[in-house]
């Protein structure tokens, strides 16, 4: 585990007491859940960018042979 300081704005700060208390979870389970719901988020993001990418570069060669086979 790692100690993590950090600032956050007050409005957020509060919003992030009450539903942690609703949901019955310490302030770090709640922010550990957060960060890593967000890791996931951003993960899904790269891997799309990735995909499209990708998918264009491969686009070209698909309809080169496309053509070659008469399709």
């Amino acid at each position: 585990m790692k100690l993590l300081s950090l600032k956050i704005d007050d409005k957020i700060f509060l919003e992030m007491e009450e539903i942690s208390a609703a949901l019955h979870l310490s302030r770090n389970r709640y922010i550990s859940q957060a960060i890593g719901m967000y890791n996931f988020f951003n993960k899904r993001q790269l891997l799309k960018k990735k995909l499209i990418k990708e998918s264009k570069l491969t686009s070209k060669d698909s309809r080169q042979v496309l053509e070659e086979f008469g399709v």
